[in-house]
């Protein structure tokens, strides 16, 4: 989750349902869901077992001293990836969250638990894994089980280890130098130990990528570690492009939109609307509230979105009737507050975007103009 600046300040990490969870409390994941049980307790120990080695403790100590909180936000993500495994299956989570994290979330997860809270830490993470490994599986086959995926901003993301439907296809990992050098350090101790399960890379090559996507030659470094723009690609943009100032944001949007000359292309991202970027100003900057209508007019011509709780962004865990999620999804988004309590709306939009090279870049007021 990274390829963004850091900030070495102390910041504020929000849980999008208008809790605040600082980043000194033991390391709270930005995000609380819906769900819950007492499951996670096997979770747990599974995970910790993965930081019995040595050399895995002493990286953690290091990411601990020297990570400001944007980067320590990848360990958080896998924190919550690890402690949701009745849901996401990903072997590598524990190791790559660290204890830390892992005993801050476990221990609000506990909490929202004996309380019967409608939203339990860590689900908002789970879902919005689910729901990108869903698109990546039917983009795969939607390009013919071989295109290139390029994840950006990929911090401890471990899809290459865990989806078998990218068994076909190249992987392109992009984020920071030391925290690309850190999530393999971490997989090679923790696979080095004798108690340890052995992780297989499924995709059929992974290229990790040292680049800053805020830099103008981050595509030209992509490019040289054998990305090929004439080839159809799925770019995954989970957990980043909200870190952006606007500029860098739309930089980005548009390479990718501008790589549709050449091949098919299919952009999986998620977006924060403004409310949910002012929960925690000195982190979150880019917001768009109708990503919809922003993409067809920089060239994508298909564009779904979603928001968590929708039929196809649920995976039956937001099991309380009174959860946040669904209240927010049957307001309608040009509501800025809650009707019921005066809180702000905050939205995160799941967005599936195509292009091709037979794509015209659409005005945004076209979308009214031809309905």
């Amino acid at each position: 989750m990274s390829s963004k600046q850091e900030k070495e300040e102390e910041v504020e990490l929000p849980c999008m349902n208008g809790d605040v969870g600082r980043d000194d409390d033991n390391g709270g994941v930005e995000e609380g869901g819906g769900g819950g049980g007492g499951e996670g307790e096997g979770e747990f120990a599974a995970a910790m077992a993965q930081l019995a080695p040595e050399g895995v403790r002493a990286l953690h100590a290091r990411v601990e001293a020297e990570w400001g909180p944007v980067l320590q936000s990848a360990c958080q993500t896998a924190a919550a990836r690890a402690l949701w495994g009745r849901a996401v299956r990903d072997p590598a989570a524990g190791v790559l969250a660290g204890e830390r994290y892992l005993r801050g979330l476990h221990d609000k997860m506990r909490r929202d638990e004996r309380a019967g809270a409608r939203e339990v830490h860590g689900v908002m993470i789970a879902v919005r894994t689910l729901w990108f490994d869903a698109r990546i599986e039917a983009a795969v086959a939607a390009l013919g089980g071989d295109p290139q995926v390029v994840i950006l901003g990929a911090g401890m993301d471990a899809r290459a280890y865990r989806l078998s439907c990218l068994k076909e296809c190249t992987v392109f990992e992009l984020d920071f130098p030391e925290l690309l050098e850190m999530k393999s350090d971490l997989l090679h101790e923790a696979m080095s130990s004798a108690n340890h399960q052995k992780l297989t890379v499924m995709a059929k090559s992974l290229i990790r990528v040292p680049a800053n996507i805020q830099d103008g030659d981050w595509i030209t470094k992509l490019q040289s570690c054998g990305y090929v723009p004439e080839r159809n690609t799925i770019w995954v943009l989970e957990g980043i492009i909200f870190y952006l100032h606007h500029a860098d944001a739309m930089q980005v949007l548009e390479n990718i939109a501008a790589s549709r000359s050449s091949a098919s292309t299919v952009l999986l991202a998620d977006f924060m609307n403004k409310n949910a970027t002012l929960l925690s100003p000195t982190m979150y900057h880019f917001y768009h509230d109708s990503p919809d209508l922003l993409l067809p007019s920089i060239g994508f011509s298909q564009v779904t979105l979603s928001q968590i709780g929708d039929p196809e962004a649920h995976f039956g865990l937001l099991s309380h009737p009174e959860n946040l999620f669904d209240k927010l999804r049957r307001l309608p988004r040009s509501m800025e507050k809650n009707p019921e309590d005066g809180t702000p709306c905050c939205r995160l939009y799941f967005v599936e975007a195509s292009a091709s090279p037979d794509d015209q870049i659409m005005c945004p007021l076209d979308h009214y103009l031809e309905s």
